[in-house]
């Protein structure tokens, strides 16, 4: 319904949109300096017929910031992991300290690019991925509700860095493992100079290439000693460390979801350590939380991986290993291994949960190469007998 106003000797029409779904205030469409009230009446006539075929769109003078921020609290009410929220809110903030109190139906698509491009300089392609996914998100939100007419992220595509061979290098480098006779000389250290629990958690780790979070999400229902597998259902969530305050998500891919078989090995110690882990049970029965979980504190709930990385890295200076190794470290040290067997890349995808075979095929490469120069050496040995 069109509502007209005459000031002085000029015309205005004034059209009623509804309520704004996010500042649930009423919406209005007005425009003035009409000479007369049929022009005012023909110019309103215009926009009446735009809104009858839903076209119209009356952008918004709500900030950027304010938008992004109600954005995020309905994406974290859309069933993500608290982590993917963790991570959009700090993507937004990139784009909030420019924008911040700027409306967000003047944004342009030149000030988008500008900005990702700005952005591109010093971050790794990776990160510039999840900023620009963050920003299509938001803007195509606001688009659907109305709040602009363009959205600015529409037919940008990120470039793609060009990586020198010094940043191929390094990420070859980054992914480092324990070779043989370097996990089983950590191995025994860990039996026998290891805190509680320390030889059984690395032993699972580096015997069925679990990712940390995983591990320590297992419950003794995962864990079936008849036909000697582990289930991985879930992984733990904790950025603060502190040990009440934890979350079980889903896993990090829907491949990352399987059952393993293990070996007698580690059935036994398995098994052994629930013994043990009855008996403090009943020792601490005034304040252990059975929550289930195979590698719980004292108090029953689950161990913390800061205190594993601590101890990893204690029993690294004992054993005199200098390679960067993390708890993700024994994951490609079980890939290795496992090629070096004789695995398939199909079967040590499934085996780890991969479904980007990126990381796999380094691991593959490092250890054919490996296994080539071997062959090598014993070609030239053999040669060299047969010579001389």
């Amino acid at each position: 319904m069109s509502k007209f106003k005459q000031r002085g000797k000029s015309w205005s029409y004034h059209i009623y949109l509804g309520i704004d779904p996010l500042t649930k205030k009423r919406m209005e469409i007005s425009k003035g300096g009409f000479k007369t009230k049929k022009e005012a009446q023909a110019a309103a006539r215009l926009v009446e017929i735009e809104k009858q075929n839903g076209t119209l769109i009356k952008e918004s003078r709500m900030s950027f910031e304010e938008f992004a921020k109600d954005w995020l609290k309905s994406y974290s009410r859309s069933g993500v992991k608290v982590s993917s929220v963790r991570a959009r809110e700090k993507e937004m903030k990139h784009f909030i300290s420019v924008w911040g109190p700027y409306p967000i139906s003047k944004i342009t698509k030149k000030m988008y690019q500008d900005r990702i491009l700005d952005l591109f300089e010093r971050y790794s392609q990776n990160y510039m991925d999840g900023i620009h996914a963050c920003g299509r998100m938001i803007f195509r939100q606001a688009v659907e509700l109305g709040l602009m007419k363009i959205n600015p992220t529409e037919n940008f595509r990120l470039p793609k860095k060009q990586q020198t061979v010094e940043e191929l290098e390094k990420e070859e480098e980054e992914i480092n493992f324990l070779e043989k006779e370097e996990l089983a000389h950590f191995l025994k250290l860990a039996q026998s100079d290891g805190l509680e629990m320390d030889h059984l958690v690395f032993t699972v780790l580096s015997y069925t290439g679990l990712r940390i979070g995983e591990l320590l999400a297992l419950k003794w229902t995962d864990f079936n000693a008849k036909q000697a597998t582990l289930r991985i259902t879930k992984t733990i969530y904790n950025p603060t460390n502190n040990f009440e305050k934890y979350q079980l998500l889903t896993p990090k891919t829907v491949g990352s979801k399987r059952t393993i078989e293990i070996d007698d090995m580690l059935v036994k110690m398995l098994k052994k350590h629930e013994i043990k882990q009855k008996e403090i049970k009943l020792k601490n029965k005034p304040i252990y939380k059975d929550n289930g979980f195979i590698f719980a504190r004292d108090d029953g709930h689950p161990q913390l991986r800061k205190v594993f990385e601590t101890r990893l890295h204690r029993l690294l200076k004992k054993a005199e290993i200098h390679k960067n190794i993390t708890p993700h470290s024994f994951r490609h040290t079980h890939a290795s291994l496992m090629f070096e067997a004789g695995a398939t890349i199909k079967e040590v995808m499934e085996r780890l949960g991969h479904t980007d075979p990126k990381t796999t095929t380094v691991i593959y490469t490092h250890v054919t190469q490996s296994t080539k120069e071997k062959t090598s050496h014993q070609f030239s040995k053999l040669m060299k007998g047969l010579l001389h």
